[in-house]
Order: C-alpha cells, then structure tokens, then sequence
C-alpha cells in the first residue's frame, strides 16, 4: 500500500470521491490522524449508507435517525469497512470535513493538519479483525508519507473534541493497534 504524494491517493483501494473537501491553508503540514467511528443508521453495518452521507446522496428521509442530520456535509478521507475494504473519498492533500469544531495539542481546526480515518462501527461493540489489519497497513502507509504523524499524533475523535464525541468508542483496541505499529517500524 502506496500514498501517492502528487495525486494523494492511497493504491489498491476503492475510489469514491466526495464534494466535502477543500484546500488545506498554504503550507499546513499534515501531521496527525484522527481515528473515529460511524454506523448508518446507527448501529447498523454493512450498507451504503456511509458512502451516501459522505457523497451527498444519502436520502434523509430513509430513516428517522436522518432527519437529525438532515442536510450535514461531512467525510472523513478513508473509510474502513467490517470486512477490512478501504474507501477514499478524499485526496489526502485536501481537507476533509471529519473532526469539526476539535482542538489537539494546543492547536484548532484539526481538520487543516490531519487526515481522518472512519472505521465503520459504534461505541457499541468490538471493531472487526480485519478493520484493524486495514487500519495498520494504512497508518503504515501514512506514516511513510507524512513523517509529522508520529505515534503521539495518532488519536481518536473523542481526544480532539472531548465535549461532544466519544468515538472510535470503548470497543476500539488501542493497545493491540499501536503495539502492531510499533512491530511493523522496528
């Protein structure tokens, strides 16, 4: 797995380009990744739902749940399904709309310096084997690329936006995700 610097997208995965992005400000380095977490409708996995939101074309009036969020644009720049299938939406030279209004190390507007990854599930229950196999290879990948992201810069939704998120949840194993970066470095 290859980012590719000049076109920003990640090889061997499914395309699916997104309207919610714009530029990065001139000269920001990206140097973090955010890990969150999302299931439409809430708690369910394995439809197109996700996609849908983040291409603008999810049908708000399909379930009750979307009427909460009734005209929301938001993505994230990949977005790893159960089964392990890697999806971008976003180039990652552009910013995605992924962390809202968030803070990390002193500085906001975390969506101008980083690169957000949505793991398809819920504070809920436990992420799936191969979600994480996924998300290794990937961090891997990114870290190759973007040196700024070190192991202190890898942090979760909840982290950068404490008052109002609460994702990847208590279900994500961050133990078992960093312990198999530190492995795939050394």
């Amino acid at each position: 797995m290859i980012v590719d610097q000049r076109s920003g997208l990640l090889s061997g995965v499914r395309q699916a380009p997104s309207p919610n992005s714009d530029d990065r400000p001139e000269g920001t380095q990206i140097d973090a990744l955010v890990i969150h977490a999302i299931s439409m409708p809430p708690g369910e996995y394995g439809g197109e739902d996700i996609e849908r939101l983040f291409c603008n074309r999810l049908d708000f009036s399909c379930h009750p749940f979307y009427q909460e969020i009734d005209g929301l644009t938001v993505s994230a720049h990949l977005l790893i399904r159960r089964d392990g299938e890697i999806v971008q939406f976003i180039p990652f030279h552009r910013r995605a709309w992924h962390a809202g209004q968030s803070e990390l190390a002193g500085r906001s507007r975390v969506n101008d310096f980083s690169i957000g990854i949505e793991l398809e599930g819920s504070d809920y229950s436990p992420f799936e084997e191969p979600q994480y196999v996924s998300l290794i290879a990937v961090t891997h990948a990114l870290r190759q690329t973007y040196a700024g992201i070190t192991p202190t810069r890898v942090v979760g939704h909840a982290d950068i936006a404490p008052e109002r998120k609460t994702d990847p949840g208590p279900y994500f194993n961050w133990m078992r995700y960093r312990r198999a970066l530190a492995a795939t470095l050394s």
